[in-house]
């Protein structure tokens, strides 16, 4: 019998993890919250609402909770595994449409927040730098994809098996695309929708994000490929 997870890093989520973690309990066999070192409810929050809470000491980064979330699809056996931000930009209603390629083959499902024209109500300035970031991933992995920073991923076995992020911080979902490009995964995008009206709907600034993940993303093109880093 497969087994199929939702997991999510959150960091100081109270207000909204039980949500998440009941509305991912309907598509879902089991729900794993990584509490990144939060200092309100949300662990026990989240542990009320049916999830197997995995707590952090400390505030680690985006990146660690994602690489939780990989240790543990693994050792518990996961055939098929759902990442999702915990803060309720996401609608765990649209988790089957994420899941649905990975019964034909396919290893990473992004939920993209741009193909087929969407992404209207999303701020101007936010779209810019997710371009870019878009734009520079292609360069240095050769994979082209309309929302290379979503949060909103799904993953089939061989995913799971043989992605292990490195990065503590928030150019993990970039990381991620590099390594599926290194191991082959086929990759396919649907279309999702965000919500960018809910609290504390992010708590990075997205143009210091957006130029911390740039840098980083150049610094691997440097070592990918070191003759179109150093002629262009």
């Amino acid at each position: 019998m497969s087994l199929t997870i939702a997991a999510m890093p959150a960091y100081n989520e109270e207000r909204s993890i039980a949500r998440m973690v009941l509305g991912c309990q309907k598509y879902v066999d089991r729900v794993i919250v990584v509490d990144d070192g939060s200092t309100d409810a949300t662990a026990d929050r989240a542990a009320s609402a049916g999830a197997h809470v995995i707590r952090h000491e400390w505030n680690a980064g985006y990146g660690a909770a994602l690489r939780t979330c990989f240790e543990t699809a693994r050792e518990i056996g996961a055939d098929r595994m759902v990442i999702i931000d915990s803060d309720g930009q996401h609608d765990p209603e649209e988790i089957p449409q994420l899941l649905l390629p990975l019964g034909r083959g396919v290893d990473l499902v992004i939920g993209s927040r741009f193909c087929n024209g969407n992404g209207q109500e999303i701020p101007a300035y936010r779209k810019v730098g997710m371009r870019i970031l878009d734009i520079t991933t292609r360069i240095v992995g050769g994979i082209s994809v309309t929302d290379s920073q979503s949060g909103f991923r799904a993953y089939g076995k061989k995913a799971i098996d043989c992605i292990c992020i490195d990065d503590n911080g928030m150019s993990a979902g970039s990381e991620i695309l590099l390594q599926a490009k290194d191991n082959k995964l086929k990759v396919e995008e649907v279309e999702i929708h965000c919500s960018y009206d809910v609290e504390r709907a992010s708590v990075h600034n997205p143009v210091s994000h957006g130029v911390k993940v740039l840098l980083i993303l150049l610094q691997d093109m440097e070592l990918r490929r070191p003759l179109y880093y150093f002629t262009h």
